[in-house]
């Protein structure tokens, strides 16, 4: 799922020393002008070969789990660079380690999985790719711009291999499968990514946004929301449709529970704070004239913090199982089928590298959100590498969208295309070249000596 960064132009950004202890001793200030003079350099070098691999990917995506294909080319790839590669962690997941000397364990990572749609940009280079899933061929895309994010995280640890004098420690590059399906990052943990891989002090992860290509955003604080969804399914009792007093219609307790439930929302949580509850699909019946036994409601909660995100869980079981008791039903099945927390950037941190990013990369390319402005309300699993004992982390959004069509589109009033529409074209160069000076920027901004 993406983070969508809103564009934040012109806001000030602050400066944090925030050496990492072990590290602290032979650190020395970066220059980020002449880091990115030299990140560049390497990119002329590398970016026709890169451009390559993702035209390579996007024209072959892979759904959460099924990211064979991808996981053993980004794999070739990590070895050929120069990493020992390890591969199938949580089912398809991929862990690149790299020592470079004393210093701290920054982890840098990239999702793998495409999404099951059909790619509609007319691109020379499309995807016309189909996977079978659930029984069926069906056709897939990188509509999410996972692909833009494996190039710029194999034009990172190319680009950090070639500057390796300039930085001491250890990389752990991950590839992690099925972050749409919000999955992939707990299987990796599940394996034992941090009992048999070095514990990171520092992790980075980057997605590209349908902002302007080549700006980078750095939220403080909340990035994206929490996700859990949660199947409802009331039990009732059968009857003819003439004859509701014989049965207990469960379509009417879904109906309730469907109105009831907002009330969460708009009674019991503080509206100060983000939360929403959406029922996203209803299922029940299949005759006119029939009451069936059971509706099926599934939804998706999203929030920020842990309070609310409790609240709502709780909020949602409290509901059905009164909506349940009213109709004098037998108590309703509620499963929290999946779910992650809300991505949190270390404040001091993103504002440090804000002011490393925005000394190199210049005053109009970079803007820092602060803590008091709302994040994306998509959601992350990259928060499960992070809460599973990261010290400090900042997740960054990098545009990829060409101003030219930008201007275009806000003349003629139509929509921006944006991640998971089947029309969302990142421009490759500028997004990749943007995304591998973020990260390369931001490894060195903890790393550097």
């Amino acid at each position: 799922m993406p983070w969508f960064a809103k564009p934040a132009m012109g806001l000030a950004l602050a400066a944090a020393a925030l050496p990492h202890a072990a590290h602290a001793a032979h650190a020395a200030p970066l220059d980020p002008a002449a880091a990115r003079g030299a990140i560049d350099a390497q990119l002329d070098k590398i970016y026709p070969a890169l451009d390559a691999l993702y035209k390579d990917i996007h024209q072959h995506p892979e759904v959460g789990f099924q990211e064979t294909r991808t996981a053993a080319l980004l794999a070739a790839r990590m070895r050929q660079i120069g990493f020992t590669v390890t591969e199938h962690v949580g089912q398809t997941g991929v862990v690149a380690v790299y020592r470079n000397g004393d210093g701290p364990v920054v982890l840098v990572r990239t999702e793998l999985d495409g999404l099951p749609l059909e790619e509609k940009t007319g691109l020379p280079y499309a995807s016309h790719y189909q996977q079978t899933i659930d029984g069926k061929l069906t056709p897939t895309d990188h509509a999410c711009g996972h692909d833009s994010h494996m190039a710029w995280w194999v034009g990172t640890a190319q680009t950090l291999l070639a500057m390796k004098d300039k930085w001491h420690g250890t990389l752990v590059f991950i590839g992690q499968p099925a972050e749409e399906k919000v999955g992939g990052a707990k299987a990796m943990l599940a394996d034992g990514l941090f009992a048999r891989f070095p514990k990171p002090d520092y992790a980075f992860a980057a997605h590209v946004t349908p902002d302007v290509a080549g700006h980078v955003v750095i939220k403080q604080g909340a990035v994206s929301s929490a996700a859990d969804a949660v199947v409802v399914t009331f039990h009732g009792l059968g009857a003819h449709g003439s004859m509701p007093d014989k049965g207990i219609d469960p379509i009417v307790m879904g109906a309730h529970f469907v109105d009831d439930v907002q009330t969460v929302i708009s009674r019991q949580k503080d509206p100060q704070k983000f939360g929403v509850i959406t029922v996203g699909a209803f299922n029940a019946g299949y005759a006119p004239n029939i009451i069936p036994d059971t509706a099926v409601l599934k939804l998706t909660l999203r929030s920020y913090d842990a309070d609310v995100r409790q609240l709502l869980l709780d909020g949602v079981g409290t509901t059905a199982r009164a909506v349940a008791t009213m109709a004098r039903a037998s108590a309703p099945d509620v499963e929290h089928t999946e779910g992650t927390a809300s991505v949190i950037n270390d404040p001091a941190l993103s504002a440090k590298l804000a002011g490393v990013l925005k000394t190199a990369l210049g005053d109009s390319r970079v803007a820092l959100v602060p803590v008091a402005m709302p994040g994306g309300t998509a959601s992350e699993d990259y928060s499960e590498f992070v809460n599973a004992g990261v010290s400090q982390s900042v997740f960054f959004g990098v545009g990829g969208s060409d101003p030219a069509m930008l201007a275009r589109l806000k003349a003629e009033g139509k929509p921006v295309p944006v991640n998971h529409s089947p029309f969302f074209a990142p421009q490759p160069e500028p997004a990749i070249r943007a995304g591998v000076e973020t990260l390369v920027l931001a490894v060195l901004g903890v790393a550097g000596n």
